[in-house]
């Protein structure tokens, strides 16, 4: 992972008198925003839009991204993840292999059969293939990007789109595609657990509802107004307990994990920056490989 550059300068964040910080340009000045490079206080005078929040006016002087000067004063995103020319590609890219493996499995019942997510095949007259439980734990992955009916697509990738291009730019690529697919991996897992041994599941939910959780922490890190994503949070979620044939632990676990996840990269200190996000990633993962571990002890 990339290190998040530090400022030229790193004075002393004035402290105003209700504990809010005070803009480091502006003393006395109280304000809740920060700039998505540097991290320093700036009042609503000093902030400069940018792609993802707001700038001050140093870093945006001295970090334009032509090249010149130190790499130390290159652009950086929220998390300490390198700007990219075309923000929204591994978005386009998820998109594209989500689709892809629908087409597949509308031309073949066995891509369905081989790829859903399932512990343990029921006997016949159903087709005798094995299970997670059996040690086809590549399931667990390809159940993120297979889809049946044309609803549960266009639902997941909207979803995607919505969510996950401004995700992809706030957090940079590497990190957006570990917050991706530890969510999925997450609703999988915890499908695995709770959920029937021959009950089949699929479907990139469990990583949607990670990229819903990651939003609604963004959000509150940049102090935007957080009635929005509640409002969507919470109609998601009464859509998941209500609607028969929806894998709710999927939704459920997916969720969870992107809201670890994403609360370890945007609150990571940057002298640790790249430790804690890991660890947080890694702290997801092993979850994971517990839980699955635990539930396959317990059907074989």
């Amino acid at each position: 992972m990339d290190q998040a550059p530090g400022s030229p300068q790193e004075p002393q964040e004035p402290q105003a008198e209700h504990g809010l910080p005070s803009c480091y340009r502006h003393p006395g000045r109280e304000t809740g925003i920060r700039c998505t490079r540097c991290e320093r206080p700036i009042c609503t005078d000093c902030m400069v839009s940018a792609s993802v929040g707001f700038q001050c006016p140093e870093c945006i002087r001295t970090g334009s991204g032509t090249g010149h000067g130190p790499t130390a004063n290159q652009p950086r995103t929220l998390a300490g993840g390198a700007v990219a020319a075309h923000p929204h590609l591994v978005t386009k890219i998820l998109l594209v292999i989500n689709i892809a493996v629908f087409i597949a499995a509308a031309a073949s019942d066995r891509v369905v059969n081989e790829l859903a997510l399932i512990a343990q095949w029921p006997p016949a007259p159903f087709v005798p293939v094995d299970g997670v439980a059996e040690g086809q734990w590549y399931r667990l992955f390809t159940s993120m990007f297979l889809h049946q009916q044309v609803w549960h697509i266009a639902f997941n990738m909207l979803g995607l789109w919505w969510l996950g291009g401004p995700l992809e730019q706030a957090l940079g690529r590497v990190r957006y595609l570990a917050l991706y697919l530890l969510s999925g991996l997450a609703g999988s897992a915890f499908t695995y657990l709770i959920a029937s041994p021959n009950q089949a599941s699929l479907g990139a939910s469990g990583a949607i509802f990670g990229l819903l959780g990651a939003t609604a922490v963004l959000m509150r890190r940049l102090n935007y107004d957080m009635r929005p994503v509640i409002a969507l949070l919470a109609l998601n979620l009464l859509f998941t307990f209500t609607w028969s044939g929806i894998a709710w632990e999927a939704h459920v676990g997916g969720l969870i994990a992107g809201i670890a996840i994403a609360f370890g990269l945007v609150h990571a200190p940057r002298e640790h920056r790249n430790l804690v996000q890991f660890g947080s990633c890694a702290a997801v993962f092993l979850a994971i490989a517990v839980t699955v571990l635990l539930r396959t002890a317990s059907l074989t």
